[in-house]
Order: structure tokens, then C-alpha cells, then sequence
């Protein structure tokens, strides 16, 4: 049997889900390792082999894939524990990094000083040589420069060397001339080359996201070859794919080259999870929210496609390689919470995998949303992770009293349940940010809940909100892992090219060449990870922007438009697009829109695994009915005797309402008062807000 294997490293928990060839489908969760996050990956594969009554290797020789997400680089940036870096740049320009943009972050923050360069100013080195902004040589590579430094970074140690030269979009002849030298000299040394990590204009974005690639660059590539080599002395003979921040799958070998494109990558198949969960629904657009141990993550996906971005940071540095747009914030379920003169603050602060929230009992002291949901009855003590992990409420109770409650002179109850608002609100504000700030209105949306502890806060966000359904999938606890199984291999690529839409270069051709040059090497990438020729999938946009703007909109375009020259049809759609965004779009003639880069998402299909839909079943649940217990109710600011059911009891079609529990053993869902819950065919959870000024009345599939 062909099973394949869906792992994602949190800083919490390390999630899998493992499918067989006829979709049947097994759970798993392990506290995540940071010290070595393979660690974790391994005893989970342990896990799941012992489950299925066989040894590790005979296991893993049954398995053709595994999809791994890992948070090896987000975690090195954000830590600071980062490979040590040299840089070699343009003469005159070696301080870029440090003078940044020259913007102010935080508009009204006139205290807010720039992170310190990731590359110190000793390790940026000058070289002198020029190429302009047409890709013309103005002034030689001097040779000399690059050995020079060379010789200084290999006397300094460093393990990687960036290489960033002024306008080497248009011609990267000097800075291959000098990674061919750095190559011969310091073999053993990461080599981070801009004109093939970000081949686009803005020297700052560009330098920053090279340098970025560089200092994950060793960790990434020591882990994935620590990983397969754990992995092939385990018996496993399939196929390895690493997760990246665009939302596709690569093969290691190209992840190893282009590091910096695994920094976003922790939530990136969240869009293709919520896509598989509405499938009985006939729907393609949706928010996800996403609820962990550490960070909650909020997603948009609009008539099937997510929202995609080339502005990101990464701790404050500029990353400009696409990822998902995703918003992320720190609330999960191990959020510290702490007073700030007289305030009640959530997060970002994180208890996470070691020591915990107080109430796992291995040392943890401060308050934490998991100590508040257990002390207001949403967690059971008993039936946490399935029972696996015995809950101390004793515990959970003096933390609040020590750390909250004593502090704002309440109870601790009513210390609890502020927690809980307060992080409820933190949620809300985020898919707001994803959502309304857009220019879309979330109440247009379902909600699709995933992560461990999302589904005990996803009503009340939603009636937050005003959204008025909620989808809790059968896999909602391993909900990244689930779509890292149905992800297509993806890689981007751009070239910039400057002009008026439609002037005599683009009539000229040059925007086809271009986009022929992206297609012959997308083709080379698929075809070395094996992708055969009726599987690759090329889609196109442009960059737009009107005359006189700083940032540009990404207008998606079909390669018949830019063969045929429609420039007045991609016009047209980056007004719209741009008035969806900001609200106002200048379509007279007289405003030129230029273009700035042309950019081609390369896509490598892979066989989806099916998905097994129930037969319909009566709607009463009693069946799954497992006791009550009392339960904090939000609408009646009091304690109740509250049903608890056993989720994975329940069968497509059951019928319930709140207020009620709904235990899985990887998750719990709160019911509130005036919710209904009903099952769909995939087993998901489908929450309806019977109080909704306009409640959800059809069926549910």
C-alpha cells in the first residue's frame, strides 16, 4: 500500500496526517523539538508506524511522499541565530542594508530605530564596476575587489557570501563573474547570487531578500540533508517535498539553492486545505483561520485563488521573493497573558512546546489561553489530546490567580473569560486586517477553523465579525499538513522591464521575449523534478502602476493577451484591480499605467489524493452524546450544565445546538447559544449562526 505523509512543524506541536491510496486518513501530533526539529519528525513517524503495527523501516518502505513544512529559517531569523554572512555589493553602496528604504515603519513611532543589518558593516564589502539601468557596462568588474574580499570573508569565517550588484536585473554578467570566483575559492561557502534568487528592480528589496537567503541558507541546507539521511536509514525509498511560501511543494535540491522561499511557508497550504473542505459546498471563497500553540494565521482565497504578495518581512526585513498573503499574528494556544499599566494583554509572548502552559504540568507558571479555556470549561482534563496529555486545572487556576486575576483585583473566572475576549478580539482584528483592508467584507465569507485550539474561539470570532457560518474540517487539527498533500509543485520567476503599457518596446516584442526566456527555464526546473510536459501549468501577470506611484499591483494576464498586445483588456483590469485596493482607479488616457516587472508562476501538477465523502445520516446526534459538564457561556456571562459530544461519533447529516462541546481527540469545539452544528459529507463541522441577521438557510451538503 501507497501511503503518503503530510508533516508541519510548529513551535508547538509538529502535526501529520497520513493518507492511504483510498483516502482513509490518520491524525498524529507530537510536541515539537526546536532544539532539532527532526527529532520530533521522527518520533511522530515512530508513532504512526506502531499505530499501523509494523516497524519503523517497514513502514516508511510503504510510503511513497512525504510533504514537510518546517520553521527551520523562520525560527533562525527570528531568534538571530543565523549563519554568518559576507557580503559583496557595488562599490558606494555597502550600507544599503542599513539605511533600508529611508521610510519610516511606524509613521507615528519617532522611537522606532531600524533592526540591526543581518550582515555587519565589517562583512559588506565594495566592489567597484557599474552596469546601468538598460543592462549597459559602464565600468569594468574589477577583479581585484572580489579577491580581496573573498580573502577577507574566508579570514573572517563566514559560512555564506551574498552577492548584490547595482541594476543586475537588466545584466547579471559582473555578478557571475564574481560568484564564479567566490565558487573556486571558497567551495565549501553558500553562495547567495541576487540576478538568481530576485532578478527585479529595487536594489534594497533585492539585497535585503539575497542577503536573507544567504544567512538561512547553510541551516536550511544542514537540516534537509540531516532529514533525508535520518529518513533513508529509516527505510524510506519515496519522494521528499519541502513546503515554501508561495504555497507549492519543491524537491530539496531546489529549496537547498533558494532558501529564503521556506521563510513564509509555516500557513502557505492553508488555501489549498480550505479549497479540498468546502468541495461538498460548491464554494471557492473563504477566510481561514488557523489557531496553534504559538501564532494564529488568517488567509483570504477569492474565486479559488489566495492572495499573493511580494512585500513581505521577515522580522522586520524585507523579503520580496511571492509568498502568501497571510496575516500573522502571536496568539495560540500558549499565549502568555501579562498586565501593561492596568491592561490586559494577550500574547505574543508564547509558552510553547517547553515548558508549556501551566497546565501541562512540566514546569510552565505563566497564564496562558489554554489555562484560561480549561478553567472555563471548554477543555476537558481528561480528554485532552485524546487523553494522551492529562491537564492539571489546579494548576491552570493559580496561574491565572497569580498572574491576572490577583493583579486586576477579579476573580479568577472572570480573569479567564477576559483572557478568552481578549484573545478573541486579537483574532478578529487580524481577518480584519486580511479582509477589510482589502476591500472585502468578511461577512461575505465562511470561515474555515483549523489549528488545535481554533475551533473553541471560532464562533464567537465569527459573530464578531458578523460572518455566519463557520467550517471546522475533519482534519482541522493538522489542517496545514492535510493541504501540503494536495499542493502542486511551484516555482516563480520575473524579469523587470520598464515601460508605458503598450509603447513601442512591448509593440516591439521584448515583453515576449522575456516571458519565452522565464518558460524555458520554469521548463528546465519542472522537468528536473519530473513533471511530465501535460502536467506543467505557466500563468502570467504584470506589475502595474499609474504614473508617479511607489508601489505597483500585480494584474494577472493570459499569454494570449501579451502575444496579442491587448494592452487596452490588462488596462482595464488594473483599474479595476486597483480600485478594488485603494478605492479609486484613474482611467482617463492622460494618467500612463507602467508596467515595472513581468512574472510567470510555473506549476507542477500532482496527483490528488481522494477524498472519501459519507453517506447521509439521520440528523439526531444522541448517539454521540458523552456526558455534560459545566461550561462558561459567554451570552449568559455564568457557568452551565453543557451536552459534550463525541465528535468522531458524529456521522454526516447529525444535528446539534448550542450551547454544546464537541470533542475530537485533536481538537475541541466550543457551540455557543444560538449556534446550530451539522455534519457534511467530508465530516466536517458546520457551525450556523441562527442570530446572523441573515442566517444560513440552505442545506448543508
Amino acid at each position: 500500500m501507497g501511503y503518503r505523509i503530510g508533516i508541519d512543524v510548529g513551535g508547538t506541536f509538529t502535526d501529520y496526517l497520513l493518507l492511504d491510496e483510498r483516502g482513509g486518513t490518520r491524525a498524529h501530533k507530537v510536541l515539537s523539538t526546536p532544539a532539532d526539529p527532526s527529532q520530533a519528525v521522527l518520533q511522530g513517524l515512530g508513532d504512526l508506524a506502531a499505530a499501523n503495527g509494523a516497524s519503523l523501516q517497514q513502514f516508511l518502505g510503504e510510503v511513497d511522499i512525504i510533504v514537510h513544512g518546517t520553521t527551520v529559517t523562520t525560527n533562525a531569523v527570528l531568534t538571530g541565530r543565523i549563519a554568518r554572512t559576507g557580503l559583496l555589493t557595488t562599490h558606494g553602496f555597502r550600507d544599503a542594508l542599513e539605511m533600508r528604504r529611508g521610510v519610516r515603519e511606524s509613521f507615528y513611532d519617532n522611537k522606532l530605530t531600524a533592526p540591526r543589518p543581518l550582515v555587519p558593516r565589517r562583512l559588506r564589502l565594495p566592489v567597484r564596476g557599474r552596469i546601468d539601468q538598460r543592462g549597459r557596462e559602464i565600468e569594468p568588474l574589477a577583479l581585484d575587489d572580489v579577491e580581496r574580499g573573498i580573502a577577507a570573508l574566508r579570514a573572517s569565517g563566514v559560512e555564506a557570501v551574498a552577492i548584490s550588484f547595482l541594476h543586475a536585473y537588466a545584466n547579471s554578467a559582473h555578478e557571475e563573474a564574481a560568484a564564479e570566483l567566490v565558487a573556486r575559492r571558497m567551495p565549501e561557502a553558500y553562495l547567495s547570487v541576487s540576478s538568481r534568487v530576485l532578478p527585479q528592480v529595487r536594489f534594497y528589496e533585492r539585497t535585503s531578500t539575497t542577503v536573507l537567503n544567504a544567512v538561512v541558507g547553510p541551516i536550511l541546507r544542514r537540516y534537509v540533508d540531516n532529514l533525508r539521511r535520518r529518513l533513508t536509514e529509516s527505510g524510506f525509498p519515496g519522494a521528499l517535498r519541502i513546503m515554501q511560501s508561495n504555497g507549492g511543494v519543491t524537491s530539496p535540491e531546489v529549496v537547498a539553492a533558494l532558501a529564503a522561499s521556506t521563510l513564509l511557508s509555516g500557513p502557505a497550504a492553508a488555501p489549498t486545505a480550505g479549497l479540498a473542505a468546502l468541495q461538498p459546498h460548491g464554494e471557492d471563497s473563504f477566510i481561514t483561520m488557523d489557531m496553534g500553540g504559538t501564532s494564529f494565521d488568517a488567509a483570504l482565497v477569492v474565486d479559488g485563488t489566495p492572495s499573493v504578495t511580494t512585500s513581505s518581512s521577515v522580522s522586520r526585513f524585507a523579503l520580496a521573493l511571492p509568498s502568501m498573503e497571510i496575516v500573522t499574528i502571536g496568539a495560540g494556544g500558549g499565549s502568555i497573558a501579562w498586565i501593561d499599566d492596568g491592561l490586559l494583554k494577550m500574547g505574543p509572548q508564547s509558552a510553547g512546546a517547553d515548558p508549556g502552559p501551566a497546565c501541562y504540568g512540566r514546569g510552565g507558571k505563566e497564564p496562558t489561553c489554554s489555562d484560561a479555556n480549561l478553567v472555563l470549561g471548554y477543555l476537558s482534563p481528561d480528554f485532552f489530546a485524546g487523553g494522551r496529555i492529562r491537564l492539571d486545572a489546579g494548576a491552570a487556576r493559580a496561574a491565572i490567580e497569580h498572574g491576572v486575576a490577583a493583579p486586576l483585583g477579579m476573580d479568577p473566572v472572570r480573569a479567564a473569560f477576559g483572557m478568552y475576549q481578549v484573545m478573541n478580539v486579537n483574532m478578529a482584528s487580524a481577518i480584519r486586517e486580511i479582509s477589510v483592508q482589502k476591500g472585502w467584507d468578511p461577512r461575505e465569507f465562511p470561515l474555515i477553523c483549523a489549528g488545535g485550539a481554533g475551533a473553541i474561539h471560532a464562533a464567537m470570532i465569527a459573530r464578531e465579525l458578523g460572518i455566519r457560518r463557520v467550517i471546522v474540517p475533519r482534519d482541522a487539527a493538522i489542517f496545514c499538513a492535510s493541504g501540503m498533500l494536495r499542493t502542486d509543485l511551484k516555482h516563480d520567476f520575473v524579469r523587470s522591464h520598464a515601460a508605458v503599457l503598450g509603447d513601442a518596446t512591448m509593440r516591439g516584442g521584448r515583453i515576449v521575449e522575456l516571458v519565452d526566456e522565464m518558460a524555458v527555464e520554469a521548463d528546465a526546473v519542472l522537468r528536473s523534478e519530473g513533471i511530465a510536459i501535460g502536467h506543467r501549468r505557466f500563468s502570467y501577470a504584470l506589475d502595474l502602476r499609474y504614473r508617479g506611484q511607489y508601489h505597483e499591483v500585480p494584474v494577472e494576464v493570459s499569454i494570449d493577451q501579451l502575444r496579442s498586445g491587448a494592452w487596452a483588456a490588462i488596462r482595464s483590469a488594473f483599474h479595476e484591480r486597483h480600485d478594488r485596493l485603494y478605492g479609486y482607479a484613474l482611467r482617463d488616457e492622460a494618467t500612463p499605467v507602467e508596467m515595472v516587472s513581468v512574472r510567470l508562476a510555473a506549476l507542477g501538477e500532482t496527483d490528488k489524493p481522494p477524498q472519501v465523502r459519507e453517506p447521509v445520516a439521520a440528523e439526531d446526534a444522541a448517539h454521540a452524546l458523552k456526558g455534560r459538564r459545566a461550561v462558561f457561556q459567554p451570552a449568559a456571562g455564568a457557568f452551565g450544565e453543557t451536552p459534550v459530544y463525541d465528535g468522531d461519533r458524529l456521522r454526516h447529516g447529525n444535528r446539534l445546538q448550542g450551547p454544546a462541546i464537541v470533542e475530537k481527540v485533536t481538537t475541541t469545539i466550543f457551540v455557543p447559544a444560538g449556534f446550530d452544528l451539522v455534519v457534511d459529507a467530508l465530516g466536517g463541522c458546520v457551525l450556523e449562526d441562527r442570530l446572523a441577521d441573515d442566517p444560513v438557510t440552505e442545506a448543508v451538503p
